[in-house]
């Protein structure tokens, strides 16, 4: 399963989870806690790649791969 959160900067909370994962910009993307991309949003092939890479070193007998939709049940990524 894929967890996705999002904090506002304008909050307590998303300050204290900047600093948590020792962001030093915006937009910064962390993935298990680790910072992956900073003063960056990747575009979509390589940011569903990176989640890819992720979720199969998790998951290395994984041999099916799943269809995933977005909102808008429009295709999304394979995993």
């Amino acid at each position: 399963m894929i967890e996705v959160s999002e904090w506002d900067m304008r909050t307590l909370e998303g300050v204290k989870r900047f600093k948590e994962i020792r962001a030093k910009s915006l937009p910064s993307i962390a993935m298990e806690n680790e910072i992956v991309y900073s003063s960056i949003i990747p575009g979509q092939e390589v940011l569903q790649e990176e989640i890819l890479k992720r979720f199969q070193k998790k998951n290395p007998n994984q041999s099916e791969a799943k269809e995933i939709y977005d909102e808008d049940s429009s295709p999304g990524f394979r995993l």
